[in-house]
């Protein structure tokens, strides 16, 4: 059962954010609140992502996979065929011990495994048809962001895709603060958080989550191999990118 993420109404001094018990407890109801139209996008996402796994022996690998949300989306899709299977890569054991209990029955019938692993020194995945990096690369050092979307890029089979979501810095810097204030606004009045919540959030954060403007998103996923790659959902200072191996 997930609780009401108050996380940030405390009191006292704020640490930098980490993807801790605390954070895993809350973590399904923060996601939902914080990222704009975010049943939408896992809605999106799973309808792209069946379209490109094959009848037989499909395989998914989704990095930051958190409490397991986008993988149980997949799983219980009507067109999902029965014999792909999907892989679960994060970090924090908080994280994989929730996405372990949301998952229990597809991990018990060999359709899922979970394996904890650092993103930013991840050398090599399994070959698959699809890789997913939801609100994760934004969390990788920039040093190593390069590094990894080539190691995405290496194990996709030939047609296969990446779908990348990120929060984004716009070009301008007059555009990007206004719609950082739209988003703090989604967050008090479509989400409920309050004004100290927010502040206490993006100091959190600060030193944690570095995004990147879309064209450099873009670049990495050049740099990385990939020629062909398209925004297909944007909101404000929020994206999602397909990306595909040629």
């Amino acid at each position: 059962m997930t609780d009401q993420d108050k996380l940030f109404n405390k009191a006292g001094k704020v640490q930098d954010f980490a993807f801790d018990e605390h954070v895993a407890h809350v973590f399904d109801n923060m996601v939902s609140r914080s990222v704009p139209f975010y049943d939408e996008i896992q809605r999106l996402q799973t309808e792209l992502i069946i379209d490109f796994l094959p009848a037989e022996s499909g395989v998914v690998c989704d990095l930051g996979c958190s409490t397991g949300t986008t993988i149980a989306h997949l799983t219980a899709h009507s067109g999902c065929p029965p014999t792909a299977h999907f892989i679960g890569f994060d970090n924090a054991e908080p994280m994989l011990d929730k996405a372990r209990m949301k998952l229990s029955e597809q991990i018990n019938a060999g359709r899922v495994s979970l394996r904890a692993a650092d993103l930013s020194c991840l050398t090599n995945l399994p070959d698959c048809d699809v890789v997913i990096l939801n609100w994760a690369l934004q969390f990788v050092r920039p040093i190593d962001r390069e590094g990894l979307l080539k190691t995405v890029y290496n194990a996709l089979k030939s047609g296969g895709i990446l779908l990348l979501s990120e929060k984004i810095l716009a070009t301008d810097a007059v555009l990007n603060r206004l719609y950082i204030d739209h988003y703090l606004q989604f967050k008090k009045s479509q989400s409920g958080y309050t004004d100290t919540e927010n502040q206490r959030k993006r100091e959190a954060l600060e030193n944690v989550l570095v995004p990147y403007r879309l064209d450099e998103n873009y670049e990495l996923l050049e740099r990385a191999g990939f020629k062909h790659r398209d925004t297909y959902f944007q909101w404000f200072n929020f994206v999602c990118i397909i990306a595909v191996k040629s």
